[in-house]
């Protein structure tokens, strides 16, 4: 059983950790994937998968090389699996699919152009981003392989890079509303308390 999971931690280590890689191929070319006439998915999900299938190789080496092997850890984990969950189950209200799916970014007519500031995003601007943490924490706590601390710090590194040009995206698109957003509402270390409306 601890095998499995480790193997499974491995393997949503190696996905969590190619999501930045992702964006990067989107929000710095977002006008140019814009302009084209075809999806722009045809070449960027081939190209994640690809991403998976590299870092998979790359990393297969360590997986089964554990830090620590004790098991009270999982007892840490459970709760960072479900705030995981939650911050996903929340990130999805009053966000639309198409939105969380980036299509904003890359088709610029006729689809849904609007910020979000409401719910979860009142208390963090970034909350996809923070679950893909927790679950990425929850992982390599829980398993204690190596490989997965590795990937999560550097999906750590990568996200922060990442979410700064995301940033700059948005706030290219949506301007001084983005901005003011921006000054009063944390990346992806939320905010417990909600601000008081003025």
């Amino acid at each position: 059983m601890l095998h499995w999971l480790q193997l499974i931690g491995w393997l949503a280590c190696v996905v969590y950790s190619t999501i930045p890689a992702f964006w990067f191929m989107i929000h710095p070319f977002a006008e140019r994937w814009r302009a084209r006439h075809r999806s722009p998915y045809i070449v960027l999900l081939p190209a994640w998968i690809a991403m998976w299938i590299v870092v998979a190789l790359a990393t297969r080496p360590w997986r089964d090389t554990l830090l620590y092997r004790s098991g009270w850890e999982w007892g840490v984990a459970v709760p960072l699996f479900a705030c995981g969950v939650y911050l996903y189950s929340q990130s999805g209200k009053n966000f639309s699919a198409k939105q969380l799916g980036g299509l904003p970014e890359v088709h610029g007519r006729n689809r849904e152009q609007r910020l979000v500031t409401d719910g979860i995003r009142s208390r963090v601007r970034h909350p996809v981003y923070l679950a893909h943490l927790c679950e990425m924490l929850a992982w390599s706590l829980g398993t204690g392989v190596a490989v997965c601390w590795g990937l999560t710090a550097f999906a750590m590194i990568t996200g922060a890079v990442m979410v700064q040009m995301e940033d700059a995206e948005l706030e290219k698109r949506f301007g001084d509303p983005y901005r003011a957003y921006r000054r009063s509402v944390p990346a992806v270390l939320p905010r417990v308390f909600a601000q008081r409306q003025l």
